[in-house]
Formats: C-alpha cells, sequence, structure tokens
C-alpha cells in the first residue's frame, strides 16, 4: 500500500487533498467515492452538523447542489457508510494530507507562538475504555490548527507530544505548553525543531519549581529595583466591572541552577502574576515557567498569552460552535478522524475574512444558509 506522501503532489483545492487518502474499502464494495464521503461530512461540519446521521441527513438535503460539483455515483451515502469509513481511514495518513494542505494557508509570522494542549473527547470511549485526548498544535497568530495526536490518557499525554513535535514546522516558533509538557526530553525535541519553548512549571518538577519561585517571588519584592538580570513588563485590561493587572518578571540569573545543562537551551525563567478585581473581590494568582528565550519580558508575555488563548479560540470552539464534548464516534479510529475533520473546518472558517465582524457561530449558520457562501469557504 502506498503512503500519502509518496502520490503525486496535490493540485490546487482541498479535494485534491482529500484524493491523495488511501481508500481504506474492498474496491468491490466502493459504491461512493472516497473524496466525496468526507467533502459531504465537512460540509456538514461547516454548517452545524455534528453526526454521521447529520451527515446523511445533510446529503439528502442537498443532494441537486452537492451534485454541481461532486459524482456521487452511488447516491447519498448511509450513517452507516459514514460510521465505517471514518472508522477504516488511516488516521497518521489523515493528519499528514491534513498538515499538507493547513502548511499551504499558513503565511509566515515572525516568532510566532505554536501552543500545544490537549482536550478530551468525553463522549467518544465505551463504558469500560480509557477516555481518549487529543493533543493539538495551535498556532495562535494564523489562527489555525497545525496537527494532533491521540492519547488514550491524560497521563500519557506527554508520550504524544514529542511524536507531534517530530511533525510540525516551527523553525522559528515560540511552542508552549502546559505543566504535562514540562519535561527535559520534550525541550529538547523543540530545540532541535528549531524553535523557542515556554513550559509552565509546577509540583511535578519538585525542588526545580520550589527554586524558581523562591527565586522570582524575591525579585518581584524588589519591584522597584529588580537587578540587571531581570525584565518586567505590565498590561492592564479593564472590561465590564472587571480589571485585571499582569505584571511579568523574566530574569537569566541561573547559575544556582544546578540541572541547567539537562534543559537543553534554557536560558531564562519566568513568572506572571495575574491580579483580578470583580467588584469588591480580588484574586492574586502567580505562574512560573522554563523558557528558552533570552530576556525579553514583552516577547515572554506575548508566549504565556498565547498559550492561554488556546481555551478560548480552540477548545471552547469544538465544544460550544462543533458540539465536539457531544459526539459519541468511538469505533476504532473514527473519534481521531472526526476530530481532525472538525479542526480542518475550523481552519476554513479562520481563513474567510470577508466580513470580520462575522463569528464562527455567524459563519456556521451562514454556511447553512447560503451555497455560495459554503462554497467560499471549501475554496471553490
Amino acid at each position: 500500500m502506498k503512503k500519502c506522501e509518496e502520490k503525486q503532489a496535490p493540485k490546487p483545492g482541498l479535494i485534491a487533498y482529500f484524493e491523495l487518502l488511501e481508500d481504506p474499502r474492498m474496491e468491490r464494495r466502493r459504491r461512493h467515492n472516497l473524496p466525496d464521503i468526507l467533502v459531504i461530512a465537512l460540509c456538514t461540519l461547516l454548517c452545524g452538523g455534528e453526526s454521521f446521521n447529520d451527515m446523511e441527513d445533510f446529503g439528502k438535503a442537498k443532494e441537486d447542489w452537492l451534485r454541481t460539483f461532486l459524482k456521487l455515483p452511488g447516491g447519498i451515502p448511509s450513517h452507516d457508510t459514514f460510521n465505517r469509513v471514518f472508522a477504516a481511514i488511516d488516521r497518521k495518513q489523515f493528519m499528514d494530507c491534513f498538515m499538507r494542505w493547513t502548511q499551504s494557508l499558513r503565511r509566515a509570522v515572525h516568532r510566532e507562538i505554536v501552543a500545544l494542549d490537549g482536550k478530551a473527547l468525553r463522549r467518544a470511549s465505551g463504558q469500560n475504555d480509557p477516555l481518549p485526548y487529543i493533543v493539538s498544535a495551535w498556532a495562535r497568530e494564523n489562527g489555525l490548527v497545525l496537527g494532533q495526536m491521540k492519547v488514550d490518557e491524560k497521563s500519557n499525554e506527554i508520550t504524544a507530544v514529542p511524536e507531534l513535535l517530530q511533525v510540525l514546522e516551527l523553525e522559528g516558533c515560540i511552542v508552549t505548553l502546559d505543566a504535562m509538557g514540562c519535561q527535559k526530553k520534550i525541550a529538547e525535541a523543540i530545540i532541535n525543531r528549531q524553535a523557542d519553548y515556554v513550559l509552565a512549571l509546577k509540583g511535578n518538577q519538585g525542588t526545580v519549581h520550589e527554586e524558581v519561585k523562591d527565586l522570582l517571588d524575591d525579585l518581584a519584592q524588589r519591584a522597584v529595583d529588580p537587578g540587571p538580570s531581570t525584565r518586567v513588563f505590565q498590561e492592564v485590561d479593564k472590561d465590564h466591572g472587571r480589571i485585571e493587572i499582569r505584571n511579568y518578571w523574566q530574569s537569566d540569573d541561573l547559575e544556582w541552577f544546578a540541572d541547567r545543562p539537562q534543559w537543553k537551551g534554557l536560558q531564562s525563567v519566568g513568572m506572571v502574576e495575574a491580579t483580578r478585581q470583580i467588584g469588591d473581590r480580588t484574586t492574586v494568582e502567580r505562574r512560573y515557567y522554563l523558557s528558552s528565550l533570552p530576556l525579553d519580558a514583552e516577547c515572554f508575555a506575548r508566549a504565556v498569552r498565547g498559550h492561554w488563548g488556546v481555551e478560548n479560540s480552540l477548545h471552547w470552539v469544538m465544544d460550544v460552535d462543533f458540539g465536539e464534548d457531544n459526539s459519541r464516534a468511538r469505533n476504532r479510529n473514527s473519534a481521531e478522524n472526526l476530530a481532525l475533520l472538525r479542526r480542518l473546518a475550523l481552519n476554513l472558517i479562520q481563513k474567510e475574512t470577508s466580513n470580520p465582524k462575522r463569528s464562527i457561530r455567524r459563519k456556521i449558520k451562514y454556511a447553512g444558509w447560503n451555497n455560495d457562501f459554503l462554497l467560499k469557504l471549501l475554496g471553490f
């Protein structure tokens, strides 16, 4: 069986990328073309559908329109056909073709923030099966999902991150991860990809966390004169009666750090102190980081903010706008492949900028109402 990357280079257009995938079905049982199945499924997601039943219903409702650009030799596939095909598609080939297409959309951004973060597929497991997680790579400035990797349990999220790092285009980027990814091997993998890192540091690193905390807490007490090895940056946000002040400290004073040689590329440590005031209530939270960035507190702050944004820009959108938490697809590869198709749909919506005031939810509704807009999202 040929692999995706061994086939002829794709022609312009999303369908051409779908044509690169190996069809997993026996030839004598192929009533429907694989690209047709994938396009109908994608259009369903773009119009607010979620399930394999929705894909069948969408196809039947839009069959005349779909025939204007799809072959549909066997008519509209049944929901069982959608389920079987998504379960059978090779997930690695599917991601490879997804990444090739996404890379064709990605514009060059100096020091782009790429946030790696995991999300549960909460209903995509049986009663006795482990809860599957998807680790996604989110390119903040491009607003694109660059790739994903599935893990069976969150405790194993770390095993998926190095695999994902190996296939991403990261040269010149700043890669951010939460405390689960604060590991020496991951830091080394990021540096080997010619990128920088900002890794959240918590109690899972024991002594290192306490030592960094003591250093930066002490620097914060000397706010007037933090010293030549420290940079400070502040941001203030005001919105609907809420005031948030974020102070960032970054230091390259690491002579005390005995394990520094084990953290490849390590140049600085950092802290953000977030003070939130809502009415009469004030809360203060501090977070700590290891980083390969040189002293530049504003750049450090941008990286930290970039990682926080993945929750609203990706995870929240997947659940609220695409219904990912409600998906019960769980047969073989179906959960992972359908999750990837949702991220492809999000990428298509994000790159459509003709009306900047139109939210993702409004674009989804409008695609369901307007065939011309749906075609525009598909790149026709």
